[in-house]
């Protein structure tokens, strides 16, 4: 009896202590790029569709982007296609293109969506050529070396960066308390089809839609010092240095860069968490203490 009077008082305790921040938020968007440990073990998977469908219920409106790199390179192996990487970018044929999105539209998507509502949300799965929600544009990759008199254009196909996000319709199904998941598939004028990593796709719709919060999961503890340590309540200018000392560097630049630019964009706060940790989006959201690394323009108490 004593010890579910403890679990009692724990729970009413945490509930208590969420509140100051369930008001803050109440009525604002977020934007979480979900991928990652969260997106292929079963528990953290199914925790991850509670929090979200949490945030919805108390008033916060989650807009969730997914991304599905192993799952492609799964499928494209089972059928015999060579996946080919330039600058951690795949390197996208037509029939890698089919394969990007049949999974990206069709499994993952519709995995996330099932997910959700069988939580008891209601949500509803997109890419990018629905009601030409992202619009976008073929990604020109080059480089230069010292011998070049003129950087090199790198031709990587099906590759795309996102020109404009259809933010009437995502609005619209938020205001219909709708959570909205968004492949990273895109289209251009002539409707041809995009692969656009699930990141810059995440933060392009947070930036559009002026955003509360920018969330990325990751595989790590968050941005980490020389020491190993997790940084965190960073504006951007100690980013740039710390890009230019070299600490941020490799696969993590892409990620602090897209959160770099959401927040100059407008963007209240870009949170980098570890997606390994149970829960992890309402603890980022919900205490003090967060797990991950929190990047903004504001001034922080």
């Amino acid at each position: 009896m004593t010890l579910d009077r403890e679990q009692a008082l724990n729970t009413a305790t945490v509930l208590s202590t969420a509140l100051p921040y369930i008001q803050k938020f109440s009525g604002k968007t977020l934007v979480i790029k979900y991928g990652g440990n969260a997106m292929v073990d079963e528990n953290l998977k199914i925790q991850f569709a509670r929090d979200v469908v949490l945030l919805k219920t108390v008033g916060i409106n989650p807009v969730v982007v997914h991304g599905g790199g192993p799952q492609i390179g799964d499928l494209l192996e089972k059928l015999n296609i060579e996946s080919k990487f330039i600058d951690g970018m795949r390197v996208t044929d037509s029939a890698t293109m089919d394969v990007v999105e049949m999974v990206l539209g069709g499994q993952v998507n519709k995995d996330i969506v099932n997910l959700i509502n069988n939580q008891g949300g209601s949500a509803i799965g997109l890419t990018g050529k629905d009601g030409k929600l992202i619009t976008a544009d073929k990604l020109k990759v080059t480089r230069k070396s010292p011998e070049m008199q003129q950087p090199e254009i790198i031709d990587i196909g099906h590759v795309g960066q996102v020109r404009s996000v259809n933010t009437d319709l995502i609005n619209m199904l938020v205001s219909s308390d709708f959570i909205p998941v968004i492949a990273p598939v895109g289209v251009d004028e002539k409707g041809q089809s995009y692969n656009i990593n699930a990141d810059l796709v995440a933060g392009k719709v947070a930036e559009i839609l002026k955003a509360e919060k920018l969330m990325l999961l990751t595989n790590t503890a968050g941005l980490l010092d020389k020491q190993g340590e997790v940084l965190t309540g960073l504006n951007a200018k100690q980013v740039d240095d710390l890009i230019a000392d070299g600490t941020i560097y490799g696969g993590m630049l892409p990620k602090i860069q897209c959160a770099l630019d959401a927040v100059r964009a407008g963007v209240k706060r870009a949170h980098i968490i570890d997606g390994r940790v149970s829960h992890s989006i309402l603890l980022e959201i919900f205490t003090d203490q967060g797990v991950g690394t929190l990047i903004t323009n504001e001034k922080l108490d």
